[in-house]
């Protein structure tokens, strides 16, 4: 098997030979992977039925968590899903060899901002299989060259997907080989994040430790978060009913998702008239509630919520810009200028008023996926789809100019 070095250098190249793919040969490339998936659904099931045999081992064990396996297991939900956000790529407009702007700087001089991919882009993910046919099929898009490292305890689903897909690619004349490439053992990561040379951008999908890990053994930059610590406030004009509604979403309908809430702040003004109800609502879908806290940054990726009672909108935002994760946090409010404000000073990716933190996601966003959700203030921000997959360069266009010219006086740019 080769060594990550060539598989990097290999990408690179590949990376280089996709500059020259038109819309139409990534957008039908697009389609034959969505019609390879829906026509191997089964397969796909069997290979993750023995990764959830597998995990249930582990998870006996202590290896992965519950909220790992809850990752790792795919439904005909996440299929549909899975399936529907490569069709839908393939429906988004052209990301790169774009015209951002363009200007005379001089006579018979023009600059040009021209969007570009960004190279090779690793990405290093835990328990979701279903994050393959995401980020290949926005690399493709992005004509960028991707390395993939899953979890073993998604080993088998991860290889079927991968296969599929790459089978796909592979029987596409025009397409590079070596665009997309999937790593397999632990040691593999530690060589990956010091392929440097070759990649140029790591995306970590996963725990805080293995974003850590990451973020602290490589040179190449990292673009991804570490917690998702996401906040609800309560404030003293909410709507209860409205209010109540979006908690119980943002907690249950996926509590493993980096999304889900974990903190409630509830305004000291309204909390007569929502806490109890509040709390029977949480109840009553097996919610454990927590008053006493040690630690407000927690992810816990369960069923279970931290409540606080907080004196004023102030008290809100601070406490969300000291113990939250820069994620997405949320308002309830029927106040405007409440909203204003918090969305104004709350320092997260993603500030809502009055809708569910579950929304923080790049196929709900419109984007057809996402590689990641990035808590960065370089770059990309929030979930990242194919704009995060693109960079930008100037082109300049002369006639034998020099700067001669222009340092003497005899030409000048324009104002």
């Amino acid at each position: 098997m080769d060594s990550v070095k060539n598989i990097a250098k290999k990408a690179k190249n590949a990376s280089i030979l996709a500059l020259k793919l038109s819309s139409e040969i990534k957008n039908n490339a697009l389609s034959m992977v969505a019609k390879a998936l829906e026509m191997n659904i089964d397969n796909i099931f069997i290979a993750n039925q023995k990764d959830l045999d597998n995990a249930k081992l582990m998870l006996q064990n202590g290896e992965i968590t519950q909220s790992a396996y809850n990752r790792l297991k795919l439904d005909d939900n996440k299929i549909r899903d899975m399936i529907q956000g490569v069709k839908d790529i393939a429906l988004l407009p052209e990301p790169v060899n774009n015209i951002i702007w363009s200007k005379d700087i001089a006579e018979g001089i023009t600059l040009k901002k021209v969007s570009c991919p960004i190279g090779v882009i690793g990405v290093i993910f835990e328990a979701r299989p279903d994050v393959i046919s995401q980020i290949v099929s926005l690399a493709i898009k992005s004509s960028n060259a991707v390395i993939l490292k899953g979890g073993a305890e998604a080993s088998e689903t991860n290889i079927q997907i991968f296969n599929i897909i790459n089978d796909t690619l592979n029987s596409i004349n025009e397409f590079p080989k070596n665009m997309i490439n999937l790593l397999f053992s632990r040691e593999d990561v530690k060589d990956m994040l010091d392929a440097d040379e070759y990649i140029d951008l790591i995306i970590p999908r996963g725990s805080n430790s293995l974003v850590k890990y990451i973020k602290s053994n490589t040179k190449i930059p990292v673009l991804g978060h570490s917690d998702g610590v996401c906040h609800i406030f309560i404030d003293e004009d909410a709507d209860i009913e409205k209010t109540i509604k979006v908690c119980i979403d943002a907690k249950c309908q996926y509590p493993s998702a980096c999304n889900s809430v974990e903190t409630i702040l509830i305004h000291k003004n309204i909390k007569d008239k929502i806490f109890d109800k509040l709390l029977t609502a949480f109840k009553n879908n097996s919610v454990k509630v927590n008053f006493e806290v040690d630690n407000w940054h927690k992810e816990y990726s369960d069923k279970i919520v931290s409540v606080k009672i907080v004196n004023n909108i102030d008290e809100a935002i601070s406490h969300i810009n000291k113990y939250g994760s820069g994620h997405t946090d949320c308002i309830m409010t029927e106040n405007d200028e409440n909203a204003e404000k918090f969305m104004l000073y709350v320092d997260s990716a993603g500030v809502y008023k009055n809708i569910s933190t579950r929304f923080a996601d790049g196929f709900r966003y419109g984007f057809g996926a996402e590689v990641g959700i990035s808590t960065n203030k370089t770059h990309a921000r929030g979930p990242v789809g194919l704009e995060g997959l693109t960079i930008y360069k100037y082109k300049l266009f002369g006639n034998g100019d020099i700067v001669e010219d222009f340092s003497s006086g005899k030409r000048k740019f324009y104002k």
